[in-house]
């Protein structure tokens, strides 16, 4: 557990991030603006050496990423992302650890893993792809995938009801919890600032267009004629606003939400839900997981929740310490040729 990291202060710039290798994805995919955006920020947000970075992927379209950027990574097998993420963080905690993984890869068989990470609140941040769809398998639904979704895997429509990420991980306690698109760089920018800033597990989701297998699943979302009608950007401390002449709110009755017209008098500003990303209750934060539910209310983007708790990893290298002060350091030849061990002959 001793740290060996030498930890210097350099100005990198994108191209420092952009390995030699051929990015190969399909022309038009969403995950060429992730890659973009992650590159971008990074310059900004990595103080120290780019060698203590290190990227995990499992399976998956998105899990090519570590190979794109010019850091440490490694490419794990499916849905195995968080638990290859939580040995590295936990056997070097002064790594800088980052996960690349899709809705199938981490919501699926990685399910299990995704949970536990959340709970324990490893110091991972994690970059959700979630096209709805499995893509590098060519087209099967995936578990975020809509109710009646068609695909080869459900040719009369899936009977599965889907996750929802956000709410998953905001039951799962984690704590950090934000989501973002693929086509808006900016505020993906903004987040991928927030989840590398935040000391503990931090969730990102980026609804990523797959225009292959699932071409349009955002498009009310990413669409200039739709989005400000359909797009929430939740900003703490203030009301939440939308609409494409700023004229539509948000507003509690008790702990429902309504939409409210704020041009025709009745309501103002002022009767709107003001957001709090701080709250120590994830009350409010699952209401907003769970916003667009229903057709009429807008799909919120930015942070639904963010607090502060030891992480597991920094929990485990105090206990260590405690325990070798107060025992001396172990002796492993001891413990395998203990009492507890015999010898066949």
């Amino acid at each position: 557990m001793a740290n060996n990291i030498e930890v210097t202060e350099k100005k990198y710039t994108a191209k420092d991030f952009t390995s030699d290798q051929d990015v190969r994805w399909c022309p038009g995919c969403g995950d060429y603006s992730i890659l973009a955006q992650v590159q971008r920020t990074f310059p900004d947000l990595i103080q120290t050496n780019k060698e203590n970075i290190v990227w995990i992927s499992g399976i998956g379209c998105s899990s090519r990423f570590p190979y794109y950027m010019d850091t440490y990574g490694f490419h794990g097998i499916h849905g195995r992302a968080p638990i290859i993420a939580t040995g590295v963080k936990v056997a070097n905690p002064d790594l800088e650890v980052w996960v690349a993984t899709g809705d199938g890869d981490l919501l699926s068989i990685g399910g299990n893993h995704f949970i536990h990470a959340c709970r324990k609140n490893i110091d991972i941040k994690v970059l959700l792809f979630n096209n709805r769809i499995y893509g590098l398998t060519k087209g099967q639904y995936s578990p975020t995938s809509e109710k009646g979704k068609v695909t080869k895997t459900t040719p009369f429509g899936s009977v599965d009801y889907p996750f929802n990420p956000i709410s998953l991980a905001l039951g799962a306690d984690a704590t950090f919890v934000a989501r973002s698109i693929d086509r808006n760089p900016k505020h993906m920018q903004e987040m991928i600032k927030r989840v590398g800033q935040h000391k503990g597990f931090a969730l990102l989701e980026i609804f990523q267009n797959c225009n292959i297998f699932n071409d349009g699943a955002f498009e009310i979302l990413t669409d200039k004629g739709t989005k400000e009608d359909h797009v929430l950007i939740l900003e703490h401390g203030k009301p939440m606003v939308f609409g494409k002449n700023q004229d539509k709110g948000i507003k509690l009755d008790g702990a429902h939400p309504i939409v409210v017209d704020i041009s025709n008098g009745k309501y103002s500003k002022d009767d709107l839900w003001i957001h709090n990303e701080f709250s120590d209750s994830p009350v409010h934060a699952m209401i907003l997981a769970h916003l667009d539910d229903q057709q009429e209310f807008p799909t919120p983007i930015g942070v639904f929740r963010q607090y502060s708790k030891e992480t597991y990893d920094n929990g485990i290298r105090n206990q260590i310490k405690q325990v070798v002060e107060k025992k001396g350091k172990g002796d492993l030849k001891k413990i395998l040729f203990g009492s507890n061990t015999w010898e066949v002959a």
